[in-house]
């Protein structure tokens, strides 16, 4: 249960106790610091604030795949907040090994055969998902640049820090052994509408704070058009037990009840 709330009276006061908390994490696993992957977004944006905040060394690494970030603005953006905060950096482009790992759709592994007895997940037999075709070779790209990020981390005695919200866990917006994976997370209790508080106190750019929220999964891909639902509904859902809609109220359950195994240990057989 969610036990604070940071608005503007308190913003200052959870900043430092936030950058504070990460710094301890680091000092005691006796580690340099920690690497964040950067997309140019929000949620990124203040973490490594909260990082630098809290003198913790921080190094981010863009990670586009081709010219994705390019072409939405986020590598400015992302170049921005690191020129006016004189953060270390580099650039990786994961398109190589993304490509490399993505099953053609001309593989017999995407030829829907009818299979007795009913249905193959969950559609009818004989039908192809291109729908959940398409999302597994999206959510690559999350996979394999957190892949890159522990291979940093391990090589340089550092943690891979999260950045996934109270909101998009809630409903399960994020990939499973990608973006979701991390060492320690300062954002998993914050709803939206916190991270913008906070985003304007550690005076992250505007241009950041404006934008529309995107996981980079495709062009023109947005969360809130891709959810079907706003971050302010989910919040009010978070803060008040509704978003104000039924209808979105249900759409928040049925993700929430959809992706429960995210946030389970794995299941293990006990005897």
């Amino acid at each position: 249960m969610k036990s604070f709330f940071i608005d503007d009276r308190n913003k200052s006061i959870y900043a430092g106790k936030m950058a504070v908390w990460i710094k301890q994490k680091v000092v005691q696993a006796h580690y340099k610091g920690v690497v964040l992957g950067m997309s140019g977004g929000v949620d990124c944006s203040v973490v490594a604030r909260l990082c630098q905040f809290g003198g913790v060394d921080v190094h981010l690494v863009l990670m586009p795949y081709g010219d994705d970030m390019k072409n939405t603005k986020s590598m400015d953006h992302a170049l921005q907040l690191i020129e006016q905060f004189n953060f270390h950096y580099h650039i990786f482009d994961i398109k190589p090994a993304v490509d490399a790992l993505t099953i053609s759709t001309d593989s017999p592994l995407f030829k829907c055969a009818a299979i007795e007895g009913g249905e193959h997940n969950g559609l009818s037999s004989g039908k192809c998902n291109d729908a959940a075709s398409a999302l597994s070779r999206m959510n690559l790209r999350p996979r394999v640049r957190m892949a890159y990020l522990y291979q940093l981390a391990q090589s340089d005695s550092r943690f891979v820090i999260g950045t996934g919200n109270l909101a998009e866990r809630t409903v399960g917006y994020f990939t499973k052994w990608g973006d979701g994976a991390c060492d320690l997370n300062p954002l998993a209790m914050l709803t939206k509408q916190e991270v913008y508080t906070l985003a304007r106190y550690l005076e992250i750019p505007e241009c950041i704070i404006n934008k529309k929220p995107s996981a980079g999964l495709w062009d023109g891909q947005t969360d809130e058009d891709e959810l079907g639902m706003t971050y302010t509904q989910i919040d009010a859902y978070l803060i008040n037990g509704t978003s104000g809609n039924p209808e979105t109220d249900l759409k928040i359950e049925a993700r929430k009840a959809m992706s429960t195994h995210k946030h389970h240990p794995i299941p293990v057989f006990e005897g």
